[in-house]
């Protein structure tokens, strides 16, 4: 008989979990809404961000808000340093060669961060003071530092959206996900706008990379890969190219995977992550929130 402490307990770690998938899995679905590219180096962003944090955290002394903002900034820079370099002379070419050098960027990054800190695992500071608290809410135990990693990812989620429906370059990225020809015709500057999506997933990658470096405590050259292709999973789940679809898709991923490893076999998660990918794909390509579109020939 399952105990429902024991359930709530998996719940909230499913909810911290789903978080961070979350996180990556919007950069996903913003520059896949945008340009039509599965950005799979996004997930090497993501480890450059859990490094930047590390080495703020552990060689310049300062803390964990400071630390998250410079990793952010540094993830920021380098994303947009990729989009003008590997992406922008592709703007035009077939998507399969998009595809291909989003793959190559992924490992130039794993494997050049490899070369400057070796493939050894590094293991994050621990947090002092309010963040290593912990208390019990009806009978189940809660971390400050679960609960911060949910109010971080909301406020970015809740900041993001501000900035999509209400500002001036989120109606412009609006505009060139509908129609990229009909928006340069309107006087909207579309490479300004492909950067800023990627400046935006960048930073929201960075974020949560400095989030898996404090909640697990441990980060390495390649742990970007395999987080990376459950956030991609997370958002084709939600429906690829739609932000709130990336957000349920994320907590559905990391829900799904805590509940494996909780009462099933945690040797199975991966496996079950990707069979719901297979299944998603088969009976709803579109995703969640999708809407199927027939493409004329």
């Amino acid at each position: 008989m399952i105990k429902i402490e024991q359930f709530l307990q998996q719940v909230f770690n499913g909810i911290t979990l789903g978080s961070i998938y979350a996180l990556v899995a919007l950069g996903y679905t913003m520059v896949y809404g945008i340009i039509k590219l599965i950005n799979f180096a996004h997930g090497g962003i993501y480890m450059i961000g859990a490094y930047v944090g590390y080495f703020c955290m552990t060689f310049l002394k300062i803390g964990f808000f400071p630390s998250l903002l410079s990793a952010m900034t540094i993830c920021t820079l380098l994303g947009v340093t990729i989009e003008k370099i590997a992406y922008k002379p592709l703007r035009n070419a077939t998507r399969i060669a998009a595809l291909i050098t989003a793959i190559g960027v992924s490992l130039f990054i794993e494997y050049g961060t490899m070369f400057f800190v070796k493939a050894d695992v590094r293991s994050y500071p621990a947090l002092t003071g309010l963040l290593a608290q912990k208390f019990a809410v009806g009978g189940f135990n809660v971390s400050m530092l679960q609960v911060l990693i949910l109010v971080i990812t909301v406020a970015l989620m809740f900041l993001l959206q501000i900035t999509v429906k209400k500002t001036r370059i989120g109606k412009a990225m609006r505009a060139v996900s509908l129609d990229k020809d009909a928006a340069e015709l309107m006087g909207i500057n579309v490479n300004s706008t492909i950067t800023f999506t990627f400046a935006i997933g960048s930073a929201l990658a960075g974020a949560a990379g400095v989030l898996v470096g404090i909640y697990y405590t441990s980060i390495n050259p390649l742990m970007g890969t395999m987080p990376g292709l459950k956030a991609f999973i997370a958002a084709v789940f939600g429906g690829i190219g739609l932000i709130p679809g990336a957000m349920i898709g994320g907590y559905f991923i990391g829900m799904v995977e805590v509940m494996v490893s909780g009462y099933g076999n945690s040797m199975y998660r991966d496996a079950v992550v990707f069979g719901i990918l297979i299944l998603v794909l088969i009976v709803k390509p579109a995703g969640l929130l999708g809407k199927n579109t027939r493409e004329k020939v």
